[in-house]
């Protein structure tokens, strides 16, 4: 029986699609044809400088296309790609790097390593035989951001992401347009079900208004996700003179997504759907609610997707268990027992179900709040005060207390004009909140942070800040 290999994405595609274009990104075009030659290529010059099965290959550069045939390049040795995010301090990049532990590291000419024109310009030499990889090797190590401390390598096998990716259709449905970098799992596994179609996948340097408005109307992609934060700065500037009749399915999720942005995609784009997706490097799609969940969009994470079995543990954790779930960190057995204990992915969300089988996160295991013996969700009091005059973001974190244990703190961005006080905002949550969960502290500031590529709050940084 035919294993499920990455490389043979691309091997299909090659023959049966040859001057289809692959990506696309500032005017560069990559066929499959194109594609499959350049990877062809890389192959023993990887093996010659020693690259075999299960050795790991960094690469840390900008968003760019040299680096796609190297995915498919490792895939075909059966060696691990390991993308890391540029923007990483030095201290950072060799901290993951020593953690990896490459036998090659790569990038591109600003990265301080190796880069591909220098690693194909050697004296190649007799790579002798090769392994071939199995479905089972891991492919990919994808770090995690590291929000709530140090990160670790979610690794995921050749079959799982080719079962991730899915058969979508026997024919091109139509392009995507990807906003997510290339360090970033969703800058590949969204991509890869794309690749599997036969699509042209369009990329952009920057999640940029103007960068995305203008691909949109250059390369007329099908469908595209971004998460709640790049769809506003869309909403918010001057779309006149761009085309974006061709988006015909408009994707979000990640953080909060409110009533008032999924009422302006419908304006913006009213031939299009728009669903919400819930999942993780670890667990990949877990759940996506609908374009028929209408309203509820914005307070739900949906169903639980096909194949997907969900569970609510004692604790209010959500657990899950699919055919799709990440084969471990690595080297880090302590990290993995921990977040498959029992065989189920832990997701350290804490979730509730309703009547009608929709299913809503209600905040972070570890992010919950332990006030004064009461348990308070970051998450439940954020959805309630957000919605308070004046307010145009909201987070909710503990911070340690003598007396209380810890404080239910808000830290608040306000409106243009608007001056927010902690008395406005307990005086909004007091029909709308039990006593303990309202806030006792409040810090107004200009911006919240959040992870780059997912908008993510990084609460642990506000805690710091307190």
């Amino acid at each position: 029986m035919s294993q499920l290999l990455i490389g043979d994405v691309l091997r299909s595609n090659a023959a049966r699609l040859p001057d289809a274009i692959a990506a696309w990104l500032d005017g560069e075009e990559l066929t499959y044809a194109g594609l499959e030659a350049r990877t062809a290529t890389l192959v023993p010059a990887l093996a010659a400088v020693g690259v075999k099965r299960g050795d790991r290959v960094v690469w840390q550069a900008e968003v760019s296309l040299e680096v796609i045939p190297l995915y498919f390049a490792t895939a075909r040795l059966g060696a691990v790609f390991v993308p890391l995010n540029p923007r990483y301090t030095s201290d950072e990049a060799e901290r993951i790097i020593a953690h990896a532990d490459p036998r090659l590291v790569l990038g591109d000419n600003a990265s301080g390593h190796d880069t591909i024109k220098h690693l194909l310009a050697r004296d190649m030499g007799d790579p002798g035989r090769l392994e071939p990889p199995q479905e089972d090797d891991a492919h990919v190590i994808f770090y995690t951001s590291g929000t709530t401390g140090e990160p670790k390598g979610c690794i995921l096998s050749q079959r799982t992401q080719r079962l991730r990716a899915g058969n979508r259709s026997a024919w091109p449905q139509g392009g995507e347009l990807c906003m997510f970098p290339q360090f970033h799992m969703a800058g590949w596994t969204r991509v890869l079900e794309h690749w599997v179609e036969g699509n042209e996948v369009s990329y952009i340097r920057r999640a940029d208004a103007d960068e995305l408005l203008d691909a949109i109307t250059r390369r007329r992609p099908r469908s595209t996700y971004c998460i709640p934060a790049v769809w506003q700065r869309i909403l918010d500037v001057d779309k006149s003179g761009h085309d974006l009749s061709s988006l015909k399915i408009v994707d979000t999720g990640t953080s909060q997504v409110s009533v008032e942005l999924l009422a302006g995609l419908a304006e913006l784009f009213p031939l299009a759907t728009t669903s919400i997706s819930y999942g993780s490097t670890e667990g990949h799609l877990v759940c996506v609610a609908g374009p028929d969940e209408g309203n509820r969009r914005a307070t739900t994470v949906g169903r639980p997707t096909p194949g997907v079995t969900l569970e609510i543990d004692e604790s209010g954790e959500l657990l899950v268990d699919s055919p799709y779930l990440f084969s471990g960190y690595f080297r880090n057995e302590a990290a993995t027992a921990k977040a498959m204990a029992g065989g189920k992915y832990h997701t350290g969300d804490l979730a509730t179900r309703d009547a009608d089988g929709l299913y809503r996160i209600v905040g972070r295991a570890g992010d919950l709040i332990r006030t004064g013996g009461e348990a308070v969700a970051p998450a439940e009091v954020e959805a309630v005060l957000g919605r308070c005059p004046g307010i145009a973001e909201i987070a909710i974190v503990g911070v340690p207390d003598p007396v209380w244990g810890e404080v239910v703190t808000a830290f608040v961005v306000a409106q243009p004009g608007a001056d927010v006080s902690l008395e406005t905002l307990r005086a909004y949550g007091e029909s709308r909140l039990a006593p303990h969960k309202q806030p006792r502290r409040l810090h107004q500031i200009d911006a919240l942070p959040r992870t780059a590529a997912t908008g993510q709050i990084q609460r642990r940084l506000l805690v710091a800040a307190s």
